[in-house]
């Protein structure tokens, strides 16, 4: 990719995409869930500069209450719900330390190799920076996916999910030069609902077997089977 063709902002968008994935890296390897809460708000915060910038070079006047929007929800709101959440359940020092991590990160490598490939026809109708955007955004989705199968806390599963979401509307914002703002709008009502559900989830679980972790429901289940 030659960056001497790419606009000031564009390759700014890069940068900021691609610490985007890096974050998603670091966030399935933190072993401390208070760590991974705000990882995943910088996350967020990424995600709301990524579209002030769509905002600028578009002139969309919309896409600066999206940013706002999105810096309010996901680097402040969010994370302050599930650091509370924590805090509640007395979880504030626990650890999570992947099984494998380097059998995990090599497989989160392998998925952004696989996200390139998947988007490399882009490049024949030279939409190259589309085509880097996109990549990075599907890999951010799928490294989220990966979080939700190799974590065992439920809390954890639900970073996983939530950086999903971030995928998502990266590839949105960036690729597309932002949603009608009436989407946007249901899709943060979406994730805010889903936030207070996945509350009410935690404490429902706390309260059954008196822990998160996913593999005591497995056990549970096996159990009531035999």
């Amino acid at each position: 990719m030659n960056l001497e063709l790419v606009p000031m902002l564009q390759q700014i968008m890069l940068v900021l995409a691609s610490m985007v994935l890096l974050i998603s890296f670091i966030l399935m390897d933190q072993v401390r869930l208070v760590a991974a809460i705000h990882t995943f708000a910088w996350q967020g915060a990424l995600i709301a500069a990524i579209t002030t910038i769509v905002a600028i070079s578009e002139g969309h006047m919309h896409l600066y209450f999206s940013a706002l929007l999105t810096f309010t929800l996901k680097a402040l709101l969010i994370p302050w719900m599930l650091h509370r959440q924590v805090r509640k359940l007395e979880l504030d020092h626990e650890k999570e330390a992947l099984e494998h991590p380097v059998i995990a990160s090599m497989i989160a490598v392998a998925l952004v190799i696989f996200s390139y490939w998947l988007v490399l026809p882009i490049v024949q109708q030279e939409l190259i920076f589309t085509r880097n955007v996109v990549a990075i955004s599907l890999a951010v989705v799928l490294i989220g996916f990966l979080i939700m199968v190799v974590r065992k806390q439920a809390i954890a599963q639900v970073l996983g999910f939530m950086s999903m979401e971030n995928g998502l509307f990266l590839a949105a914002v960036s690729a597309t030069s932002g949603m009608p703002l009436i989407i946007e709008l249901g899709v943060a009502f979406d994730v805010l609902v889903a936030m207070v559900l996945f509350g009410i989830f935690f404490f429902q679980i706390r309260e059954s077997i008196e822990s998160l972790d996913v593999d005591r429901l497995n056990h549970l289940s096996e159990s009531e089977k035999e």
